[in-house]
């Protein structure tokens, strides 16, 4: 059985986790497909948004702990664990958890750029609990979306959140019934699959690469990506088909 399944729909690709009797944990053959089917979603243009989800009854529960004492991390080239929290997706990219994301689990979902949660959904780093630490992204992604108080707590004690409290924080975008985060998550990937793939990959490298750096920087880093969505097809498109009152036809150029 493949540990990961994809499919698309609507210029949406669908990530499955797919260990569900293992939790959906991390071992190195999830990790490598993880990476590859990022790696298609980048290089197929019909594709504007990837949703990340796990199969059972949970999202993913971490590293795979019996695996990791035979072979060590699941680690892929630059992208580093799991496939994904070194190195994402370029394209726009949704967790849509339901359960539990814990210890790598999390750093996964926080590898994205928006969790969407079912109620109840349990978010935690429990790794100090068995001898090591969140070493996957979790101690410098949770920092700026928490209360300092809350992240450190969270690294310290092992102890999870829940969604409702992590929506409170802003760690979750959008809260789900119980069940339904998948299905919210294809609605909120839908909202953003309608707009232009540069424009989409543009603002999302912009936020995630400018925090924490200086005006002066942002504006040098911008300018490379004005020269290319704004004299592109698309921009063109964008403009004319606003002017015309029609929907824009993206071609990704």
């Amino acid at each position: 059985m493949s540990e990961i399944t994809t499919e698309i729909n609507d210029r949406i690709m669908i990530i499955t986790l797919n260990r569900p009797d293992a939790m959906n944990a991390i071992n190195q053959a999830l990790a490598d497909q993880l990476g590859a089917a990022l790696d298609e979603l980048d290089s197929n243009d019909t594709v504007s948004v990837g949703v990340i989800t796990g199969a059972g009854r949970g999202f993913s529960a971490g590293m795979d702990l019996k695996a990791f004492v035979d072979t060590g991390m699941p680690m892929v080239g630059d992208r580093g664990f799991g496939g994904i929290t070194e190195r994402s997706a370029n394209k726009p990219l949704i967790a849509a958890v339901e359960g539990f994301a814990l210890a790598g689990g999390l750093e996964l979902a926080l590898a994205t750029d928006l969790i969407v949660a079912g109620k109840g959904a349990k978010f935690g780093i429990p790794e100090v609990g068995v001898g090591l630490f969140a070493a996957a992204g979790a101690l410098l992604r949770l920092p700026r979306v928490l209360p300092y108080s809350q992240a450190m707590k969270m690294a310290l004690t092992g102890k999870p959140i829940v969604a409702e409290q992590a929506y409170e924080y802003g760690l979750v975008a959008e809260l789900a019934e119980k069940g339904e985060a998948l299905s919210a998550a294809i609605e909120l990937a839908a909202a953003i699959a309608k707009n232009a793939p540069l424009g989409l990959a543009a603002s999302k490298a912009m936020i995630r690469e400018m925090q924490g750096r200086t005006e002066a920087e942002f504006w040098a880093y911008q300018k490379a990506h004005v020269d290319k969505v704004f004299n592109s097809e698309d921009g063109v498109e964008g403009a004319t088909a606003f002017a015309e009152k029609r929907a824009p036809s993206w071609k990704g150029v």
